[in-house]
């Protein structure tokens, strides 16, 4: 007991109260709208938790750009990238198969297509890989949300002339299908 001249802890009882009620006449009025902003706060669209552009895939293009999917579905070959592995996947093992997907997929390694049951709609080479992940693109419908210019270093990621030999493929360096 504190020799303070009132019976024990009546003093710190009514500090306590008064205190709490100070803080629930405060915080109570203040607790939805705290709340709501928290839960609310804007997140930039197409963005995903790593704060990289999250790849949305071919199919997301075509309702701005339709005669550009049209066209690239119909001659692109990278629009059906994905059965050259599923051809060479009987004499390969799955680390040389993870190998191919950088080329032959959409985003592999750069939180993008991930495999053909998880990402399935990133599973070919498809729009983003030359302008970019669409995520942000496609929500907000600026054009400058997504890579128009391509330039030559975009194509010789996967177009060298060591992988020109090897599968005896001529790159369209120019011919993107649309």
């Amino acid at each position: 007991m504190r020799d303070n001249g009132a019976p024990n802890g009546i003093i710190e009882d009514i500090t306590v109260i008064y205190f709490l009620r100070f803080l629930k006449s405060l915080c109570i009025p203040l607790l939805p709208l705290l709340i709501s902003t928290i839960i609310t706060l804007p997140v930039q669209p197409g963005v995903a938790e790593s704060n990289h552009p999250e790849f949305v895939g071919t199919f997301a293009c075509k309702a701005c750009h339709e005669k550009e999917y049209n066209s690239f579905m119909q001659f692109s070959k990278k629009a059906k990238s994905f059965e050259s592995i599923e051809k060479m996947r009987k004499g390969l093992t799955e680390d040389e198969i993870k190998k191919c997907y950088f080329c032959h997929t959409t985003g592999y390694g750069s939180g993008g297509f991930i495999s053909p049951e998880k990402t399935p709609h990133l599973k070919n080479t498809g729009c983003e890989v030359c302008h970019g992940p669409g995520g942000i693109h496609v929500k907000t419908r600026n054009p400058g949300n997504i890579k128009k210019r391509i330039a030559m270093e975009d194509c010789a990621r996967c177009h060298i002339a060591e992988r020109v030999r090897a599968f005896r493929y001529k790159p369209l360096i120019h011919g993107g299908g649309h």
